[in-house]
């Protein structure tokens, strides 16, 4: 469903992402793993167009999307659950899902997905009407999730979704990641918490400054003396 082959980043004259290849099948999630500025999030920018590359090829869903709008590859059914969030803090938890919709027209599908979200989150529905920029940090990562899904898409990115959550969070995130998947979602995840990210993961990838180091099953990672050590403490 996403292909990346031999992808090049640059921020002026730092080389960013180099030689990235990897691919997510329909219905799987992945990871990529990696260190703090290891490239994960470059990765997830330059998928969305955020960064373009300087070369290589960005393939989702049998379309070449390396030079494509961001709302363009929005439309195309990919979504983005940002680093650090980014939900419109001044607005409604409704409009912010609202937000999610913005390529969408049928006013019934849209309110049909609304409560859908409303289900995943039941907190999301307690607070249509509060401000998003006062709720906890977990509840504004279940909001950009639900942000996400109200796009309708395919697929959906998620950068970082336990990033400064406690531990009892983090696992509400990850079980509603499984539960997405279960809906027929296909997930990439960039994530640092490699541990929960292969407990849940069917394939990963490494990056380390830039470069895929390792790629195999979540299930084989978990083992590997590289991935042990630099991620999991062991």
């Amino acid at each position: 469903m996403l292909r990346l082959v031999n992808v090049n980043t640059y921020y002026g004259p730092s080389h960013v992402l180099q030689d990235i290849s990897l691919d997510v099948e329909k219905g799987e999630i992945v990871c990529l793993l990696g260190a703090n500025a290891a490239g994960k999030t470059t990765t997830m920018k330059t998928i969305f167009g955020l960064v373009r590359p300087s070369s290589g090829s960005i393939n989702f869903d049998g379309q070449d999307i390396e030079r494509k709008l961001t709302g363009d590859i929005v439309k195309a059914g990919l979504a983005l659950v940002p680093e650090a969030r980014r939900i419109f803090p001044r607005m409604t938890v409704r409009e912010n899902l609202e937000m999610g919709a913005f390529t969408r027209a049928n006013k019934k599908e849209i309110a049909d997905d609304m409560d859908h979200v409303c289900q995943i989150f039941p907190r999301l529905q307690e607070r249509l009407k509060q401000l998003a920029g006062t709720m906890s940090g977990g509840e504004q990562q279940m909001l950009a999730m639900g942000r996400a899904i109200m796009s309708r898409p395919r697929m959906i990115c998620m950068d970082e979704p336990s990033m400064g959550l406690s531990p009892k969070l983090v696992e509400t995130v990850f079980d509603t990641i499984l539960r997405i998947r279960s809906e027929g979602m296909t997930i990439f995840l960039v994530e640092q918490n490699a541990s929960m990210a292969l407990s849940l993961a069917d394939r990963g990838y490494v990056l380390q400054t830039g470069k895929i180091v390792l790629s195999d099953t979540a299930k084989n990672l978990l083992t590997n003396d590289l991935v042990r050590q630099a991620y999991l403490g062991g």
